[in-house]
């Protein structure tokens, strides 16, 4: 199987590596999965990585995918998947961060909705200034996921408030230094307020915590657009130096 780069239209990344496929839905803002939608028809299509579908899968082949790359890039990791969903191995983890410290010419981005899990986990990685770690934030019923990510000692910790499901006023945005919004796309797409946009823009401006306005979404999500009040705002945080917050147990 020839192997390359998967280059991104998702606009806060370049490129994604997927060495784990398939997860689990554990909040509202899974209920109209992307990447389930994509595994499916990737599935039908017979694709080899997708004969599964979008049951929790390893792909040790492709781990090294990253090695190959000399060109420095930002990389969605896992962007079919979540790193610590329980079914991935704790070795297989280590594994891909492994990968990412010999490669410090990239920016990884790991985006999960179980920080729980990496919070447990953190002591036992590694986390160099080109790994950032996020948590999805879609309505006020997960804010608790924002704490257990404030135990992470990584360089850069972000919120992904995507898709934002309802308003998420008085954020607890100490500790964190990235913040991207966007609205629910694809069918089905669940409605959302520009109010809820601005009020998280605004703070971020109120605490310099850098912003990136990802997309209105709906159906068409390009006829939308992704301006905000006349202009896009694609902020990106600086590598910083770790510091950790108090557990949230």
């Amino acid at each position: 199987m020839r192997l390359v780069a998967t280059q991104s239209h998702i606009e806060w990344t370049d490129a994604t590596w997927n060495p784990v496929t398939g997860c689990t839905k554990i909040s509202q803002g899974c209920k109209h999965c992307y990447a389930e939608r994509m595994a499916r028809r990737l599935q039908a299509m017979g694709a080899l990585r997708y004969v599964n579908g979008f049951r929790v899968t390893l792909h040790p082949e492709v781990l090294g995918l990253p090695l190959r790359w000399v060109k420095p890039r930002r990389i969605f990791v896992n962007s079919m998947s979540d790193v610590f969903h329980p079914d991935v191995p704790e070795p297989f983890v280590e594994e891909i961060f492994s990968v990412m410290v010999r490669t410090p010419q990239h920016t990884y981005q790991i985006l999960t909705k179980r920080p729980e899990r990496l919070a447990r986990m953190a002591d036992r990685l590694p986390f160099p200034p080109n790994v950032w770690v996020g948590t999805s934030v879609e309505s006020q019923d997960v804010l608790q996921r924002i704490d257990w990510l404030r135990m992470v000692p990584a360089h850069v910790r972000f919120l992904s408030c995507e898709p934002l499901l309802g308003p998420l006023p008085n954020l607890p945005l100490e500790g964190i230094h990235w913040v991207i919004v966007g609205g629910e796309s694809g069918p089905r797409a669940r409605p959302m307020k520009r109010e809820w946009v601005l009020d998280i823009r605004d703070q971020c401006l109120r605490y310099e915590i850098p912003f990136f306005f990802k997309q209105w979404g709906g159906v068409q999500r390009r006829r939308a657009g992704r301006l905000l009040d006349g202009r896009t705002w694609d902020q990106f945080p600086d590598r910083l130096e770790p510091e950790m917050s108090s557990s949230p147990v």
